[in-house]
């Protein structure tokens, strides 16, 4: 495989170039820089549902940045751990793999696993668009448990040290899933509150208390650890919405939140 192409286009996001740069124009429009984060969450439902808030993660960063995203983003399909090398495709262009990173990280190379996986493709176009010289490191997450999440954030670490990259981290998840939109608000508020001070432990304790369905729990664990390594002390929550924003349907929604770590 020569290039990760477009498994979703048309149907997460536009497939036509000029009408997904006017969609990612107008969600940016409304976005500001928050401080110097080195990492975010950022969802990765349909653009209709979460892009607004996903620009609101990304628009938290420096746009001039031009080094190298690491995206972390959980396998909705169950395949293990694992990375890609190849450069993805983008209705606006193509993005470049970091490969020097990405076989710092010492993580199995599976192009196959990453075929069909959207939780990493839907952030690929906003990094195109906001940050057209930065280029992609994507390590899609298959075990979510508390020392795996440890264990990839020490990874992302070291191969920072090893190659002095300058990288940003997106975790990519959603949050609370097809439940009523009062307890997804609740749920995922309290779900996220510790990460302010960046506490994966007690996200953990959390989640699992509430059975918060948040789908990239680990991901965004092993951001908030290699976060905290590279010196950031806080997180804040930017924008939080669900679904029945957009549907009107407040019976059975999604849950969706930026958050920027500094």
């Amino acid at each position: 495989m020569k290039m990760r192409t477009c498994a979703v286009a048309g149907m997460f996001y536009p497939r036509d170039p000029s009408h997904l740069e006017q969609l990612l124009e107008t969600f940016f429009r409304e976005t500001r820089p928050e401080g110097n984060p080195v990492g975010i969450v950022s969802p990765h439902a349909g653009y209709v549902y979460s892009g607004q808030v996903a620009a609101h993660a990304f628009g938290s960063l420096d746009p001039d940045f031009s080094g190298t995203f690491v995206l972390i983003g959980p396998s909705h399909r169950g395949y293990l751990s694992c990375v890609s090398e190849v450069p993805w495709e983008t209705p606006l262009g193509v993005v470049e793999t970091d490969t020097e990173f990405i076989r710092a990280l010492d993580i199995e190379t599976d192009e196959f696993s990453h075929r069909d996986e959207h939780s990493l493709e839907v952030q690929v176009p906003f990094i195109k668009y906001r940050f057209p010289r930065a280029r992609i490191a994507p390590v899609m997450m298959g075990q979510q448990d508390y020392s795996s999440a440890k264990r990839l954030g020490e990874k992302i670490i070291a191969a920072a040290r090893r190659t002095k990259r300058d990288i940003r981290i997106v975790a990519s998840s959603d949050f609370s899933h097809y439940v009523p939109e009062m307890k997804a608000k609740t749920d995922d508020r309290y779900a996220i509150e510790p990460l302010e001070t960046l506490d994966t432990r007690e996200f953990y304790r959390r989640i699992e208390e509430r059975q918060v369905t948040a789908c990239g729990y680990g991901p965004i664990a092993a951001m908030v650890t290699a976060c905290g390594s590279l010196g950031a002390t806080r997180a804040r929550l930017i924008r939080y919405a669900t679904s029945g924003d957009i549907t009107g349907d407040n019976k059975q929604v999604v849950g969706y939140a930026a958050i920027a770590v500094m």
